[in-house]
């Protein structure tokens, strides 16, 4: 049997209504260290004398006057008690989680929610600042001098004034250099929230990038968000060679509801066969993504950091929206 971290703000406020500011739930009690527990037939048995443990959850399930839908209360109901205890089938074992530092689970059972949704999510510029290191090899190899604010599209050749096979070119050329393999960072806040949709969510990589750049792009991932997703799909755009595949037909595929993107053009692609799009501007950085079109569409919706994303899809999913 092992405990979840007392520390984690998940477990302490799992989501907040726009209109009611009452907590759903609430974690209270002092969690001892997990080595001071046994686990043998289904029982809790405490190693030392001085162990204890005094743990409570308050839902507001129990309150009448708010009324829930079935698949709600359902889900809603699974997940605490997912939380307040996990339980392993191995006897007399000592079952412990430990996190590392970037909150990653290293052992221990992960949560299993019923009705997982499928989300979908790309890479460059929302997991990881592709553009801007981009621009700093496009500066020093080609003395183009352009600021990020300039990206007004994500059709390279446009802001370069050069043709789109040279700009293909200059990417690919990109690719070889430490500017993209040791140059592109996280995308602020995306760890932790990636770690947290992690346990409720069905993750998945769908990214544009080329085939030539997978093993890279695979290293990455697994350096910067380790273990967390469950799939990785590449659609081979702007490639020099090989078969692209579309974004949508991808998600399709993945049975996606959500797909978070800083693309403009793959938003409205994936909402026209009815995937919900959190179209990703970070802090309202990304002149790409100032189309006034793409405000319009009933099933995009734009989020300005990762605690919007995280915000969004609990709100959908205790709404019942993607179950």
């Amino acid at each position: 049997m092992a405990l979840l971290a007392r520390n984690d703000p998940f477990f302490r406020q799992l989501h907040i209504f726009p209109n009611d500011q009452r907590r759903c739930f609430q974690f209270r009690g002092k969690l001892d260290m997990l080595e001071n527990y046994n686990v043998g037939g289904g029982a809790l048995k405490f190693n030392k004398p001085a162990a204890r443990l005094n743990l409570t959850l308050k839902s507001c399930f129990e309150d009448s006057r708010r009324t829930w839908n079935h698949k709600t209360r359902a889900f809603a109901s699974q997940l605490a008690r997912d939380l307040q205890i996990i339980t392993y089938n191995e006897p007399q074992k000592m079952a412990k989680l430990a996190i590392d530092a970037r909150g990653t689970c290293q052992r221990g059972k992960p949560l299993d929610f019923p009705n997982k949704p499928a989300v979908a999510v790309d890479v460059d510029e929302v997991l990881g600042n592709f553009v801007s290191a981009l621009n700093k090899f496009i500066a020093d190899r080609y003395s183009l001098n352009h600021s990020v604010s300039e990206y007004h599209v994500y059709e390279f050749f446009k802001v370069w004034n050069c043709s789109r096979d040279e700009a293909d070119i200059r990417v690919h050329e990109f690719f070889k250099t430490p500017y993209f393999k040791k140059g592109i960072d996280p995308i602020p806040g995306a760890q932790r929230a990636i770690h947290k949709l992690s346990r409720f969510c069905n993750l998945s990589v769908v990214t544009s990038r080329q085939n030539v750049i997978k093993d890279h792009t695979i290293e990455w991932l697994e350096k910067h968000y380790p273990g967390l997703f469950q799939e990785i799909h590449f659609g081979n755009h702007f490639a020099l060679g090989g078969e692209s595949r579309p974004k949508s037909e991808i998600c399709r595929l993945l049975g996606s509801k959500i797909l978070i993107d800083d693309n403009p053009r793959y938003a409205v692609e994936c909402a026209q066969v009815g995937i919900r799009v959190l179209l990703f501007d970070y802090e309202n950085s990304y002149p790409w993504c100032k189309t006034q079109s793409i405000d319009q569409h009933p099933l995009v919706t734009k989020v300005h950091n990762w605690e919007e994303v995280e915000q969004q899809i609990e709100s959908w999913i205790l709404s019942s929206t993607i179950l």
